[in-house]
């Protein structure tokens, strides 16, 4: 027998599967709507690894929007604008490209040619500690709101006035009106949608792998140079790039070291194998000075993480009756615009506006109605968001191809290479700059249409 979780306003309920940053955001979204949510979550806690991750100035405005204290959160865990002091004091952050690879003759070891630079604008990012981020945020939600040690095994779905049954791996079920996968790149409610034989199920590698890690900001400060170690920078060369912010209030440096891998990942389990920083040193031993020093001062060991994605088999749909994806559940990308998770927080408004739409217009009303009216807001939010999250899985693609050409090795080919900046702006701006009203607007007034129809 199933339970049944109370809905708080009488109208409906929403179970999202998968605690993650997207997951726990889209949660706060709806319970500060009054929405009746669980999040269940498939390990004993909170995984998160102590990476480094940066939002755009236009997500960090999608959460206010979810929540408040969602921003307090990302504020007091740490984040910090990751370009401000390189134009004279202006509090700008600037997204620059530096030439990785080949050493500026006659120059100090910490200076490399300056390619290209735009301006993202007053915090145009905000960098934090992944990890040390979940941690505070999950702590805007009432307690008892996420139940961790939930796997998810299989989903029952029945006629459309009926509850979606949740069965996880303890034995326990549980009954919802409606679903939303926010669990991640190996999505559990993905493979539900598109059956667990379908390619279009699971991610696939896209023949790049990254070494991540975290080093002080005082071996940053002597491997780049004062000026490039509080700032974000993306060094590029043939083959590989590598990017680097601060984090942590400054004190620590994230950094990301992306390798061209010919080869298939053999095993389709795990994304990481262990390596360590000779492995690391070794992939770029060509490279300049400046960037040996700070591969130089990573970790002993670390990981090698497999940069797998949707590219290859896109969801044919975001949702499917009452049931839908968000988040890298529904386009997972390679981390190459470093948004990922920006997109995701996209997602999480849309869905949250939608829900909200929902929940004022079916109070009282029968389950039936109520089922719906949740078909029609997630058909909307699959008709507003999948074009522009595919799109950001293409473009991460292709923002690597350029930050790897091999023509950054050659001098008399330099020229061709740099032309690829105009294009990288224009990727970039598209991210940055979203129009997130239009995108709210243009999903109430679609939600309406189909209710009216």
């Amino acid at each position: 027998m199933a339970d049944a979780i109370d809905a708080q306003d009488g109208s409906f309920t929403v179970g999202i599967v998968g605690a993650g940053l997207i997951g726990v955001m889209l949660a706060a979204g709806l319970v500060r709507r009054g929405i009746s949510v669980k999040v269940y979550e498939q390990a004993r806690g909170f995984r998160e690894i102590g990476a480094g991750m940066a939002f755009t100035a236009t997500s960090v405005r999608c959460m206010e929007l979810l929540d408040p204290a969602i921003v307090y959160a990302l504020r007091s865990s740490g984040a910090v604008p990751i370009s401000i002091g390189d134009h004279q004091g202006e509090a700008r952050d600037y997204l620059r490209w530096v030439d990785g690879y080949n050493q500026v003759p006659g120059k100090d070891t910490t200076d490399e040619r300056k390619l290209y630079e735009i301006d993202a604008g007053i915090r145009g990012f905000e960098g934090c500690r992944r990890d040390q981020f979940l941690e505070t945020l999950v702590k805007v939600l009432p307690e008892g709101v996420i139940e961790c040690q939930k796997r998810l095994q299989q989903v029952y779905e029945k006629e459309l006035g009926d509850k979606i049954t949740l069965e996880f791996a303890d034995g326990i079920s549980v009954e919802v009106d409606c679903v939303i996968g926010t669990d991640g790149i190996r999505s559990r409610v993905r493979q539900h949608l598109f059956g667990k034989d379908s390619p279009h199920s699971f991610p696939h590698y896209s023949h790049k792998f990254a070494y991540r890690g975290l080093i002080s900001m005082e071996n940053a400060i002597s491997a780049l140079g004062e000026s490039k170690a509080h700032t974000l920078n993306m060094h590029v060369g043939p083959n590989a790039h590598l990017i680097h912010y601060p984090v942590a209030n400054q004190t620590m440096v994230n950094v990301a070291a992306f390798v061209s891998d010919p080869n298939d990942w053999t095993d389709q389990t795990s994304l990481v194998r262990p390596a360590t920083r000779i492995d690391a040193m070794n992939d770029f031993a060509n490279w300049n000075t400046c960037l040996r020093a700070v591969v130089g001062f990573l970790p002993e060991k670390i990981d090698r993480w497999a940069m797998f994605d949707t590219w290859d088999y896109p969801a044919p749909y975001f949702s499917r009756g009452k049931i839908c994806l968000a988040g890298d559940a529904a386009h997972a990308a390679v981390p190459h615009h470093g948004a990922g998770a920006c997109i995701g927080v996209e997602d999480a408004l849309c869905l949250t506006i939608l829900l909200g739409e929902v929940s004022v217009s079916m109070r009282g009303q029968s389950a039936m109605d109520c089922g719906r009216a949740v078909v029609a807001a997630f058909n909307t939010y699959d008709a507003v968001r999948r074009v522009r999250a595919q799109w950001f899985v293409d473009s991460s693609r292709r923002v690597c191809d350029l930050y790897q050409q091999p023509e950054w090795a050659d001098p008399e080919r330099w020229g061709k290479a740099e032309t690829c900046f105009e294009e990288i702006k224009d990727r970039s701006y598209k991210i940055w700059h979203f129009d997130y009203n239009s995108m709210l607007q243009e999903a109430i007034e679609g939600y309406r249409q189909r209710m009216s129809e």
